[in-house]
């Protein structure tokens, strides 16, 4: 019973993982990656749509982003949505296509980077926090309405902290991957 309650609670804390690992893509390492803009949300005839779904974006080097929209009258759209995002990113519009040159990082935004990645891991960490409570109090009461005894609720707890202590290890290590990449040269 108390195994169907962490189970149904499964979907929820892996999504909060996946929020997180979406959030990481967003943070820019040195190095060019299409997952830097392509949900980036451009005004594509009066709809807001993600860059993916326009326009067809490559890396054809380390440092360079090159975005070629479908539709060429997208250009300048696609160029502002870059610009007003909070990548810090230069776009070159050609007529053709956009290329984003990225910049070598500096030791400071490294460290301002480092800090960033801490900080949303605490808020990944703080959602499977969340989820752990929402359970614990679900245990806590089937143990008050007496469908479970008080070592069944300690086991629960148990089996649910071994969850949360996986989850935990996933984001440490996401975490310390993206790390890497950020402070290689």
């Amino acid at each position: 019973m108390i195994k169907e309650i962490i189970e149904r609670k499964k979907p929820e804390i892996e999504k909060s993982l996946e929020h997180f690992k979406e959030e990481l893509n967003q943070v820019r390492t040195g190095r060019a990656s299409t997952a830097l803009v392509e949900n980036l949300l451009v005004d594509y005839y009066s709809a807001k749509s993600p860059l993916k779904q326009i326009a067809s974006i490559t890396v054809p080097e380390p440092r360079t982003i090159t975005i070629a929209p479908w539709d060429k009258d997208s250009l300048v759209n696609i160029e502002k949505a870059i610009r007003e995002s909070q990548l810090n990113l230069n776009p070159n519009n050609d007529g053709q296509v956009i290329r984003i040159n990225i910049p070598a990082l500096t030791e400071d935004r490294r460290k301002e980077l480092i800090k960033l990645l801490n900080q949303k891991a605490e808020n990944a960490r703080i959602a499977i926090r969340k989820h752990r409570e929402d359970v614990w109090e679900e245990i806590q009461k089937m143990e008050k309405e007496g469908k479970i005894g008080e070592d069944d609720k300690f086991i629960g707890k148990d089996k649910l902290q071994e969850v949360v202590d996986e989850y935990n290890a996933k984001i440490e290590e996401i975490r310390t991957k993206k790390e890497q990449e950020v402070m290689t040269i």
